[in-house]
């Protein structure tokens, strides 16, 4: 742990994400969840809320947050947020180091170190919109390299801090839990622990499912459990293409590791929170490039780890981690989950037109507007949202703001139509028009 080349590493990777993350803000190129967190940042010491969900205990169990709320009342600003997700990111590769550096030298702890740095998923999870499961693979890989070092103090620490990341770590780690208890039979401290470990996150879920979530006051136009909602036209599309695109997913997430976890019997940790995501009739949670890396990323990371040391005894691991990190390289450049072509781009005229009306709006009005200016609000005002993605849906918002210079806003297309009825009807009149820019205020009460 003490190797200055790993921790010079660590440094370079979230700062390169910080800056990767600033030029995709100034591009407007974050989606619906960053907006979301960073309200709920921005409220964790009151509401701990916004618009689109209610209060975010509905949905998920994310103390977490606290953290990140306080780091932002520190320096208000998007951009730490976009800091702490890099460094997050940059955290799980020492973990992986120190658990083959206990079974091999110290070239490959760095190469190994190096296959998690550039590993796509990982690179994609930072990438993206920050999210409470920007933090899940960190946590989880500390946890399981302090109880594999026997430091089972730090791994109730990390532990705790996996918890608090969503509610679905509390399932995995019952079930990691449970597994350590049993390969561990023989060790009672660890074997107690584990079993610990695992009692608490069961209390922890139970506590969520059914004490807190359903007593939070929650927005009914939307449920995580839709992911799960499975039809007979979703079982036949699955049949069709369904099982395809699952099995792409997985050679996506195996193939930069060459295949590595697979030969571990720790691979099996990587089980729980992979059947989470397969398991959605959506394929954005099985999608490289979102949050849902977050739930398996760490697991099949430290898999990797201990691949590496059960061929580092047999004078292979070094054949593997070259392929690992010949396999990272090709996928990022044929099939990059950070999409550098529509997300990295200078910032244009559009992009400061749509700045300069966003700062002219009241902080304390309700507004409903799109995806690219919603996340630029969401950290200022706690009453922005997104326009309705359902055209029948009235927005009662006090203002509506509509930028035309970004056509493929989804938000836009889908209600368009239905904002110009509102302004037809005379619900809504025309205050400023700047270009492409349009800001509408409702003329009956607003909300």
């Amino acid at each position: 742990m003490r190797d200055r080349w790993l921790w010079w590493g660590c440094v370079a990777y979230a700062a390169l994400f910080t800056w990767l993350g600033a030029i995709k803000y100034a591009a407007h190129r974050n989606l619906v969840d960053f907006g979301i967190f960073q309200q709920t940042v921005a409220s964790a010491f009151g509401c701990f809320c916004n618009p689109l969900e209610g209060s975010h205990w509905a949905f998920h169990f994310s103390p977490l947050l606290y953290a990140l709320g306080a780091a932002v009342a520190v320096v208000p600003s998007p951009l730490t947020l976009v800091a702490l997700q890099a460094c997050a990111g940059a955290l799980c590769a020492p973990p992986i180091y120190a658990i083959v550096r206990a079974r091999s030298d110290v070239t490959t702890a760095r190469l190994c170190a190096l296959v998690v740095f550039l590993y796509p998923p990982l690179a994609g999870l930072v990438f993206g919109d920050v999210h409470e499961n920007g933090f899940a693979p960190a946590a989880v890989a500390w946890t399981l390299y302090a109880f594999d070092a026997g430091r089972l103090g730090w791994s109730a620490v990390f532990a705790a801090l996996a918890l608090s990341v969503k509610e679905d770590q509390a399932l995995f780690l019952a079930f990691s839990g449970a597994c350590g208890a049993f390969a561990y039979r023989t060790d009672r401290r660890r074997a107690l622990f584990a079993a610990g470990v695992a009692v608490a996150a069961i209390a922890v879920a139970v506590a969520f499912f059914a004490l807190i979530q359903p007593n939070a006051e929650a927005n009914p136009y939307w449920q995580p459990s839709r992911f799960y909602a499975w039809t007979a036209m979703d079982v036949r599309t699955l049949v069709s293409h369904g099982l395809v695109a699952r099995i792409g997913f997985l050679l996506l997430i195996l193939a930069p590791l060459a295949f590595v976890p697979l030969r571990t019997r720790v691979a099996v940790l990587a089980v729980p929170p992979l059947l989470e995501v397969l398991a959605s009739r959506m394929d954005t949670t099985f999608t490289l490039g979102t949050h849902y890396a977050g739930a398996w990323a760490g697991y099949l990371l430290v898999a990797y780890a201990a691949g590496i040391c059960a061929l580092a005894a047999r004078a292979r691991a070094r054949t593997a981690l070259y392929w690992s990190l010949a396999l990272c390289v090709l996928e990022l450049a044929v099939a990059n989950p950070l999409h550098p072509g529509t997300n990295l781009r200078a910032v244009q005229p559009r992009d400061l037109e749509l700045d300069a009306a966003l700062h002219d709006l009241p902080r304390d009005a309700s507004v409903a507007t799109q995806e690219e200016a919603y996340t630029h609000l969401g950290l200022t005002n706690p009453f922005a949202r997104l326009l309705p993605e359902d055209p029948s849906v009235e927005t009662h918002a006090c203002l509506v703001l509509v930028d035309g210079a970004y056509p493929n806003s989804p938000r836009l297309q889908e209600y368009g139509n239905a904002l110009a009825a509102l302004v037809a009807s005379g619900k809504y009149v025309a205050v400023t028009r700047l270009g492409n820019i349009a800001v509408f205020r409702r003329v009956t009460p607003c909300r």
